[in-house]
């Protein structure tokens, strides 16, 4: 390694392998220059060829993304091919070794600034503004695609790293479930539009099935014994194709008797291979076609149709079943997940309290006017 002044009165690193010359930098001071050779000879010496990371990060991503393609899931693979769109073209032509945490928290803030929406035209062309669970899964594939490049000795650290997404200050989607008056009321307005399809959100709504799943049930998955239930072994995603759940592991969801009779018309008649939960005319679910059939903009109360896998983990929880127990049925991966519905529906303790501040009111001599002495 050695560091010369130039007669600009600037520094110049190079850095030695052997007698090679494997790269080099100018810097303003002697200090710059000496922290970079001592950088560039630790990853020299752990295998990683500086030489390697000079390649722009555009042409390593399409090296990357030809892997992915046969190792991962469609689904995965798509959001990964996003890059391609949603990476800045300034950090695409950028030597990949010069690509640092500042590009990479500036990425994260460009596609979550409020840029107005661009023409249809354009969209092909620059990332829009977006939501922050989309920029959430770009910055996952992000760190696959520089972990990759930091197992193949391409660069000696992942930028990626510790450089979180920053929280948007837009209102998120929160949960509406539906009570059980509500569904049932609901459920008597999607039946005059069409029954089947209401037997199917209504069935969601008890047993708190993705609608990926719902769509991927055959009728083997439907049991009896030793306790009635739906064995949830797969999802199949509109436009993905089959494959494992969003855990990867199967799980049994228990039938309420109140749609326990529902499943048993809903199999009737059919092969075990055959969808358990299909249209009135035996066709595949989906999901804009379900909505427009039951005139959902009018019918479904102002709420999403995932609201009803939320309905049917609040109304376990409210009947009194222990959230160990609705974790599993859910298919959550952390008891934290089913402890926002708990969040949601309140403790013994907000209940106690209420009653506290309720005390007197409406009791004889009415209400206190003024404040005890």
């Amino acid at each position: 390694m050695t560091i010369r002044k130039t007669r600009g009165g600037r520094f110049r690193a190079q850095l030695k392998n052997g007698r090679l010359i494997v790269g080099s930098r100018t810097f303003d001071t002697k200090g710059e220059a000496a922290a970079w050779l001592k950088r560039e000879r630790a990853a020299l010496d752990g295998g990683v060829d500086p030489r390697a990371g000079k390649e722009p990060t555009a042409r390593v991503l399409e090296r990357w993304l030809a892997v992915r393609q046969h190792t991962v899931a469609l689904k995965t693979y798509r959001a990964d091919r996003d890059l391609i769109r949603l990476m800045p073209i300034s950090m695409q032509r950028m030597h990949l070794s010069a690509v640092t945490t500042r590009e990479v928290a500036r990425s994260f803030e460009s596609l979550l600034s409020s840029a107005p929406r661009r023409s249809p035209a354009a969209r092909g062309r620059a990332p829009m503004s977006l939501e922050y669970t989309s920029v959430v899964r770009y910055r996952a594939s992000l760190n696959a695609f520089f972990a990759w490049c930091v197992r193949e000795r391409l660069i000696w650290v992942n930028p990626v790293t510790g450089v979180r997404v920053p929280r948007s200050s837009r209102e998120r989607a929160e949960m509406n479930p539906f009570t059980e008056g509500d569904l049932e009321h609901h459920y008597g307005l999607w039946a005059e539009h069409d029954e089947t399809l209401a037997d199917v959100l209504l069935l969601l709504g008890w047993t708190a099935l993705r609608w990926g799943e719902a769509r991927a049930l055959v009728v083997a998955d439907f049991v009896e014994l030793p306790t009635p239930g739906l064995l949830v072994r797969r999802s199949e995603p509109e436009g993905v194709g089959r494959k494992a759940t969003k855990g990867r592991t199967s799980r049994r969801v228990p039938l309420a008797n109140r749609v326990l009779p529902i499943v048993r018309n809903l199999a009737a008649g059919k092969a075990p291979g055959d969808l358990l939960l299909t249209t009135s005319h035996g066709a595949k679910l989906y999901r804009s076609s379900v909505l427009r059939t039951l005139h959902w903009t009018t019918t479904g109360g102002g709420r999403r149709l995932h609201d009803l896998r939320h309905t049917a983990a609040c109304l376990w929880l409210s009947r009194g079943v222990d959230p160990g127990t609705v974790q599993a049925w859910c298919g959550h991966e952390s008891i934290a997940t089913t402890n926002r519905y708990l969040h949601f529906l309140g403790t013994g303790a907000d209940q106690a309290g209420l009653n506290r501040l309720n005390e007197g009111w409406g009791c004889a001599g009415g209400a206190r006017n003024g404040p005890e002495p």
